[in-house]
């Protein structure tokens, strides 16, 4: 099951939280349901190059608050915060809720941010990048911040070819079927001049061995890997985040196949 199924979506309730943070009625929920994803939407295309990871919704009452999750906030801020309003109004607009509330949430190494790294992939895709350099640069720096392991899979017509195929690269481990692993996953696509090639990417950010607040605003606290991030590990003791990737321990080099220094936390895997 863990290779069929969303690792995003298995994992919910477990170690990661939902994107959406609201109750409705049931005659009201779809309609809210198609809300958000118009907000999404809407979002995405308004600000495509602004480096964003997640969009977090929470409804009060008479309340709609919007946690923008991205790695280039300076762009979505604008100068003096006026694209901040400006957005703030067209959500308006859109939704039809006079109280709308934009935060910001700046993601700190987006090396290790499946989304991120996916629409990097996709944009050097499209500028005719050969496919094989863009997928291992990704790789490689995803692991020199620090990921346990990461995969990347792209499918479509690779590099003009006539017949479509995929291909898929991979370094370290990305173990679907454990759910207490931190697995970040992102699908997107290119569009080339040849049609559009698939992105898939998983990346292995290591073990959630202690109980961890499923907020995602929470797990973001301003910032991606290390203070605490989004879809990251709890913040346990302030400090950067590559010191403490198992909750606790000195671990040895996690690229050559993670095990070596693991400590007690590495003794109970199986």
């Amino acid at each position: 099951m863990g290779q069929k199924t969303n690792p995003i979506g298995i994992r919910l309730g477990i170690i990661r939280g939902w994107d959406s943070n609201w109750y409705a009625h049931k005659k009201d929920f779809g309609n809210k349901l198609i809300e958000d994803h118009k907000i999404r939407t809407y979002l995405n295309a308004r600000i495509n190059k602004g480096g964003i990871s997640k969009i977090v919704i929470e409804r009060t009452l008479n309340k709609l608050i919007v946690t923008i999750h991205t790695s280039k906030p300076g762009i979505i801020i604008g100068k003096g915060g006026g694209e901040v309003d400006r957005i703030k109004e067209e959500l308006k607009k859109l939704t039809g809720k006079d109280d709308v509330q934009i935060n910001i949430l700046e993601i700190r190494r987006p090396e290790l941010d499946a989304q991120i790294v996916a629409d990097t992939i996709a944009r050097q895709l499209e500028g005719r990048i050969n496919f094989k350099r863009a997928v291992k640069m990704s790789i490689a720096s995803a692991l020199r911040m620090g990921a346990e392991g990461i995969k990347v899979r792209v499918g479509g017509r690779l590099g003009g070819a006539e017949i479509a195929r995929s291909e898929e690269i991979k370094q370290g481990r990305t173990p679907l079927h454990t759910l207490r692993m931190d697995i970040d996953y992102a699908n997107v696509f290119a569009q080339t001049v040849y049609g559009k090639i698939g992105i898939k990417v998983w990346i292995c950010k290591g073990e959630v061995l202690a109980k961890r607040d499923l907020n995602p605003n929470i797990l973001a606290g301003g910032g991606k890997e290390g203070a605490p991030e989004r879809g990251g590990f709890e913040n346990r003791g302030g400090g950067d985040r590559r010191d403490d990737r198992r909750g606790g321990g000195a671990g040895g080099d996690r690229r050559g196949g993670g095990r070596s220094g693991g400590g007690a936390a590495g003794g109970g895997r199986r």
